[in-house]
């Protein structure tokens, strides 16, 4: 049987173009939604980039921009979409801290499903976050992974889901969880060991759902 191999490759190259091109248009449209705080067109924006989040990041590459805008609009899209069914949830809402935020010196024991058990010793940001969760009736997990997410979900069935981490991670656990209304902060450093939480964003989001 005769293989059109040349068919075959103008169709394998017609894909190409339009999969770069709608994924630039997606790019261009969110980074206009970051920039100008207008969201447009934000379910093709979330479709395409988390369809595409590959030859996104290559468009970013080969164009000398941060690879990191493809993660950004993702989170602020998302953010910006389930805002006001996050704040109007009052039961059964979780905070998610990734673990890197411990203090080296931290005695925390690791629960094997619902993650690290802070002590509140006061030696990292967690201490602190973790009274604010108490005012605003947030239930603190500070997860080793994303394996624990899960975990989780599947027996605290929580009905809204803060999260905290850094680009990649924290833009996939929101698609992750996104069949609920979900909120998400970066960590202002980040890396795997000492890193930095934004404390008053964190709990900005938190307190927006007692208004």
């Amino acid at each position: 049987m005769h293989i059109p191999y040349e068919y075959l490759g103008k169709i394998f190259i017609y894909l190409v173009l339009f999969v770069l091109a709608g994924t630039g248009i997606a790019l261009l449209i969110g980074a206009y939604s970051v920039k100008k705080r207008r969201i447009i067109f934000p379910e093709f924006v979330l479709f395409t980039l988390y369809l595409f989040y590959s030859p996104a990041k290559w468009i970013c590459k080969a164009f000398r921009i941060r690879e990191t805008l493809v993660d950004d609009i993702l989170i602020d899209v998302r953010n910006a979409v389930a805002y006001d069914d996050f704040r109007h949830v009052k039961d059964k809402k979780i905070l998610l801290l990734p673990q890197c935020l411990r203090h080296p010196n931290c005695k925390a024991r690791c629960d094997p499903i619902h993650g690290y058990e802070c002590k509140r010793c006061g030696l990292c940001d967690i201490s602190r976050i973790s009274e604010a969760a108490d005012r605003c009736n947030f239930q603190v997990f500070v997860i080793p992974g994303g394996s624990f997410v899960k975990k989780i979900f599947n027996e605290y069935k929580p009905e809204a889901c803060l999260g905290v981490a850094c680009y990649n991670e924290l833009s996939e656990n929101m698609q992750a969880v996104s069949f609920i209304p979900v909120q998400g902060v970066l960590l202002l450093r980040d890396g795997c060991f000492n890193t930095e939480a934004n404390v008053e964003e964190i709990i900005q989001k938190m307190e927006m759902c007692n208004v």
